[in-house]
């Protein structure tokens, strides 16, 4: 299975499906948090090669059309000399390095694409992850809840009741820890997206104050 493959099945992933259908739920849930940071460090891993490409391939590009240009301008010169044969021998350089931009263009235009396609998935993984951290402990709390109620209703008459109230405060207590750890989660989440709305906003104004000095 290929790398997009193993991140668009993890993608898909409905936690409380692998939950209620695992053995462990809590070993499950937790080795599916492991495989998604791994996914992570991989497409991030990918994201940079993509660029890299991107940028290697818009040097190219540049460097092809400054090469057609100067043909072209050696061309003019030619013609100005009344040197035809030179004039058309610099007109096929310039024409080769057309043809050649347009063959670059096309694979910029496929990179772009790529990298696109591995950022999307990035930001999907990223937050399918944020989303399994954050439900983790609830997740897992639910199950414990649930099959300690099963384990209380199977339970002799006898000792049922003192068994269902020690289970329940036992759930109740497991529901508590992991509804603050969602909390406590969520509110570390809002304080990195203040920041990083600052930062953004702090690198926009920056940004325009650059270019009204250079214009």
């Amino acid at each position: 299975m290929s790398l997009m493959e193993r991140v668009s099945a993890l993608i898909r992933a409905n936690l409380n499906d692998l939950v209620d259908k695992a053995e462990d739920p809590e070993k499950m849930l937790r080795q599916v948090i492991v495989d998604m940071e791994n996914q992570l460090i991989q497409v991030k891993t990918q994201v940079a090669v993509a660029i890299a490409d991107e940028h290697l391939l818009d040097r190219k590009r540049k460097d092809n059309t400054e090469q057609r240009t100067e043909w072209m301008r050696k061309a003019e010169l030619a013609v100005d000399k009344r040197d035809d044969e030179l004039a058309r021998l610099a007109l096929e350089r310039s024409e080769s390095f057309r043809i050649a931009g347009e063959s670059l263009e096309e694979q910029m235009n496929e990179q772009r694409t790529q990298t696109e396609t591995l950022r999307t998935s990035f930001r999907k993984l990223d937050q399918k992850l944020r989303e399994a951290r954050e439900k983790c402990d609830l997740l897992i709390a639910q199950n414990r809840r649930a099959r300690m109620l099963q384990r209380v209703a199977e339970a002799k008459a006898g000792d049922s009741s003192v068994a269902f109230d020690r289970a329940r405060r036992k759930v109740q207590e497991d529901e508590l820890v992991a509804t603050t750890r969602v909390e406590i989660a969520a509110v570390d989440e809002r304080f990195e997206e203040i920041e990083r709305n600052d930062r953004i906003e702090q690198l926009l104004k920056e940004l325009k104050e650059r270019r009204q000095i250079s214009a």
